[in-house]
């Protein structure tokens, strides 16, 4: 889940404990040799300039606004999943801004509908991202976005950050016409990489992407970026770190 300004702050403060505590459990016990990282989009995307601009354009509603949206954006893609009316992240992010705004009787223009969506093609990388894909690359790991985003978002954030050349091609829930955590997806990874579930390690964003992967079998780092909780589904990352520095020691010590 994407957070505004906010509530990164305040998970930041109020989750520190709990983010500190796993990774040292998860890391006790004996890990396999990985061959490849499946990556979720926000691990390597930053989202931050989204909120910013929800912000410049509504004051005083743009943390609001931001929720509420970003909330919506995840529910109308596992509700067209179960209800098998897929389409794809794009239309489901501008929907899902539609009815936020709406929500909150805020009059939302065609003009500023259409820039907070051309921020998703403005996005960059983390500020640790690039640094670390080459040394995971180096070190002979495969990569690849496993994603809810379309194959042109993840493009526009490959392009945006100069990432040519590090992943190989997306893996977008439009190929399966399925979002995470539908098996489906997950399966990608699998397929693409032609290895076995133990070989890859999926690198999340979300808990509830956490708890996805867990469940179709990938061992699992989460990249909490927010020290956010973990979630109450009944599994575990088997690591935890607040970046990509913390995958690399994960994947290949």
């Amino acid at each position: 889940m994407l957070l505004n300004r906010r509530t990164f702050t305040a998970l930041t403060v109020a989750s520190v404990a709990t983010a500190a505590v796993l990774p040292h459990r998860a890391r006790a016990a004996g890990r396999p040799s990985f061959k490849a990282i499946a990556f979720d989009g926000f691990p390597i995307i930053d989202p931050r300039p989204v909120f910013a601009r929800v912000d410049e354009m509504f004051p005083g509603k743009g943390a609001e606004l931001s929720a509420s949206w970003r909330t919506r954006q995840f529910e109308y893609g596992w509700l067209r999943t179960l209800g098998g009316r897929y389409t794809d992240f794009w239309h489901i992010t501008e929907d899902a801004l539609v009815f936020a705004a709406k929500a909150m009787k805020i009059e939302l223009s065609s003009e500023q509908r259409d820039r907070l969506m051309q921020t998703y093609l403005e996005l960059k990388a983390w500020p640790d991202v690039l640094p670390a894909l080459r040394q995971l690359r180096a070190a002979g790991v495969r990569m690849a976005f496993v994603s809810n985003l379309t194959a042109s978002m993840l493009d526009a954030v490959v392009r945006n950050s100069g990432l040519e050349g590090l992943f190989e091609p997306h893996l977008s829930t439009d190929k399966v016409r399925a979002f995470k955590p539908d098996a489906r997806a997950y399966q990608m990874g699998v397929d693409a990489f032609g290895l076995r579930k133990e070989e890859i390690v999926f690198a999340a964003f979300a808990g509830w992407d956490v708890a996805g992967a867990k469940w179709f079998g990938y061992p699992t780092f989460w990249i909490n970026r927010a020290h956010a909780t973990v979630e109450e589904l009944g599994v575990v990352p088997d690591g935890i770190g607040s970046g990509l520095n913390d995958l690399i020691t994960f994947a290949t010590a």
